[in-house]
């Protein structure tokens, strides 16, 4: 592949929303100008040596806004992400790393991988987006301002994530990551309701709190860096770094890696600064949090995983091993107890995503190439299957009027279309064969299991936990979904995004396929032990 190819190939997964955005934003709707009253002109006054005055003349031509593009449109951009994706893959499996603008963008197998996965969920998300809109413009809680501003958020989110993921440098993965931190506070408050406004001031400072403690870390990796002898230029550049991590000090970078794991950790959801998530999940549009369960989490622990190989060439795998182990079960744990006592559907699904980035961090803190393997497929299936769940609650909310799930019946019987790729949403999130987290969590157990007592004790624990998050899951969904309903309408239209999300979690889970090779140099670069 030819310079110019790759710097066009990772250009494009962040340049594309931007542009989509930018023609939302210039063809968007503007209020109209203010029309004059048309007032008479004065007569003149029969008094001589007077000057007649004339009254306002007639009112200016009013302005006719431009038509914006239509709500389909913002599927443009999960296609040329997945294309990326699709080329970069195949480029990194054949010829290794391909980079762009001296470094500054690169591509490995993570980061074919996370386009993959983000172009895939935003495809479901995007593609349900026209139908969930159309039917807020029907209950009168959307008008063309807010449909609007809506998908110049979106895709402006969809640009800060891909910019994440093909990013060298640290310091453009922090800012790229407080950019969706700022994008997304506006998608939460959506609605402007009460609710969703405090949840995106909830969610604003604690993840604010969060990425502070991330900038504060990658400031303690630059210094230690700079004392190391790498150059300014490439004191944050991720090759550059793993090349020369055993030169680092081992108390700064031991600072700067539990303040980036707790900080980027806020935005995956992991304790201590998760209790942003369940709110602002529960209170964003059902399109949107489908996005932020189903990428947006992945690309911040992505950040994590980033960091986990400079801290293991500098520090010994011993030490992120341990941090990571605590804050999986603590999570798991935590989330799993919720589960049991929760009653909103959509706050469910939220503590259900804690519960498996803690998955995913406990796979981590394994570190084998098995369990980074498993733990990147588990990150591919919880998209999938976490976005279908949601988009299709968005409907379900709809139709009812209430997130209540025991004022919540019979969904079967009323949209049975809607309420059974939801079911088998939950169900793929419950790790049923033959979906993809089936794979992925026995995949983990293995792994767990025969790395040592520590982590075997460990796994054995975050299996119990995960059957009590089971039970909640199955128990609380039944209720929803049995029982006697009137027959409801439904659109095909919407449906279609949600049967594909969940045919794609079902073949991963079958065969990984052209992906085998993909997921085994994503482990590679990630740092399999």
């Amino acid at each position: 592949m030819s310079p110019t190819a790759s710097a066009l190939l990772l250009t494009a997964p962040a340049a594309v929303p931007l542009a989509v955005a930018g023609t939302y934003a210039l063809a968007g709707p503007r209020p109209r100008r203010p029309t004059a009253a048309v007032l008479p002109r004065a007569r003149r006054p029969e008094t001589a040596g007077t000057v007649p005055v004339l009254v306002a003349e007639g009112p200016e031509p009013d302005e006719t806004p431009k038509r914006p593009p239509p709500d389909w449109a913002g599927l443009v951009s999960p296609a040329v992400i997945l294309t990326c994706g699709s080329l970069l893959a195949v480029a990194v499996v054949d010829g290794g790393p391909r980079t762009a603008y001296s470094g500054l963008l690169r591509a490995d197998g993570l980061t074919a991988w996370m386009l993959l996965v983000v172009g895939a969920v935003a495809l479901i998300a995007c593609g349900s987006a026209p139908s969930y809109l159309a039917g807020e413009r029907a209950a009168g809680r959307a008008s063309d301002q807010t449909v609007w501003r809506y998908h110049v958020l979106v895709q402006a989110f969809l640009a800060a994530m891909c910019l994440a993921v093909v990013t060298a440098n640290l310091g453009v993965l922090w800012v790229a990551v407080e950019a969706t931190t700022i994008v997304t506070a506006f998608l939460v408050g959506h609605r402007r309701t009460r609710t969703s406004v405090e949840a995106a001031w909830k969610y604003v400072v604690i993840c604010s709190a969060g990425i502070a403690l991330a900038f504060l870390g990658t400031v303690l990796i630059y210094y230690a860096a700079r004392q190391a002898g790498i150059a300014e230029a490439w004191a944050l550049d991720w090759p550059t770094l793993v090349a020369r991590a055993h030169h680092l000090d081992p108390g700064v970078t031991r600072l700067g890696i539990t303040l980036i794991i707790l900080g980027f950790g806020a935005k995956a959801g992991l304790v201590p600064l998760h209790a942003w998530l369940p709110d602002a999940h529960s209170q964003a549009p059902a399109p949107v949090s489908a996005l932020m369960s189903g990428v947006l989490l992945s690309v911040a622990f992505a950040a994590i995983l980033r960091y986990r190989v400079i801290a293991d060439a500098a520090l010994g795998i011993g030490f992120t091993r341990v941090l990571l182990a605590g804050i999986a079960l603590l999570t798991l744990a935590l989330a799993a107890g919720l589960l049991l006592a929760q009653r909103d559907y959509k706050r469910m699904l939220a503590y259900s995503s804690m519960e498996h980035m803690s998955l995913i961090a406990l796979a981590t803190a394994i570190g084998s190439p098995l369990a980074l393997a498993a733990a990147l497929l588990h990150i591919a299936g919880h998209g999938l299957a976490k976005s279908v769940a949601f988009c299709a609650s968005g409907r379900i909310l709809q139709l009812t009027g209430t997130a209540r799930i025991g004022r919540v019946r019979g969904l079967l019987a009323q949209v049975p279309s809607t309420a059974g790729l939801f079911g088998l949403a939950v169900l793929a999130l419950m790790a049923f064969p033959p979906f993809s987290l089936f794979a992925s969590e026995l995949g983990i157990a293995r792994v767990g299991f025969a790395a040592g007592a520590g982590l075997g004790w460990a796994t054995a624990v975050a299996l119990l936990l995960v059957l009590l998050a089971f039970a909640a899951l199955a128990l609380r969904t039944a209720r929803m979904l049995l029982g006697p309903g009137t027959p409801a309408e439904e659109s095909p239209s919407a449906l279609w995004p949600l049967a594909l999300g969940l045919g794609a979690c079902a073949v991963l889970g079958i065969a990984t396929g052209p992906l085998t090779d993909l997921l085994h140099t994503a482990a590679q670069a990630i740092g399999g032990h």
